[in-house]
């Protein structure tokens, strides 16, 4: 009875493992608590991103620009792609990402499109609905990353490859 008993509660925590595992909304908010876990996030000096000097993205002590560690343990622990850009000028530019170009590069450097999930970002709000990622479509969520004065330095990115 004891070991019936033990595979049922496997089969529930696998099952609902499951449910959750390609939720754009969840995943993305276990993004953002990771972020937020590290520090407040601030902008602070230029990094290279690519071929572009963009600002130097920072969660607390810890800069983001081509640091894969929190976008690769979102990989590893949901299979999502993510993605943490941060704001230069007009653009939102991927400084730390798991979304591999068609080169099979990461695409630090790259632009987020200038399309709903742009638009929504821009005003400081969660976006959720299937996108082109570099050429691939996704099931996505963007959101704004803040200072703690409230204003718009960066955005995050969580996708399930459709």
């Amino acid at each position: 009875m004891k070991k019936i008993i033990t595979t049922l509660a496997t089969l529930l925590v696998l099952s609902a493992t499951s449910v959750y595992a390609n939720d754009p909304k969840a995943t993305m908010a276990a993004l953002d608590a990771r972020l937020a876990k590290i520090g407040e996030a601030k902008l602070e000096g230029t990094e290279k991103a690519g071929e572009l000097t963009v600002p130097g993205l920072y969660f607390g002590a810890r800069k983001i620009n081509n640091n894969y560690d929190v976008v690769d343990e979102i990989k590893k622990s949901s299979g999502a792609t993510a993605t943490v850009f941060v704001k230069h000028g007009d653009d939102f530019v991927r400084v730390s990402t798991n979304v591999l170009t068609p080169e099979g590069k990461r695409g630090v450097g790259t632009t987020l499109a200038k399309a709903k999930a742009y638009e929504a970002v821009s005003k400081g709000e969660l976006f959720c609905a299937t996108v082109d990622v570099l050429g691939t479509a996704f099931d996505a969520c963007y959101n704004a990353i803040k200072d703690k004065g409230g204003k718009i330095i960066g955005a995050s990115y969580i996708g399930f490859k459709k």
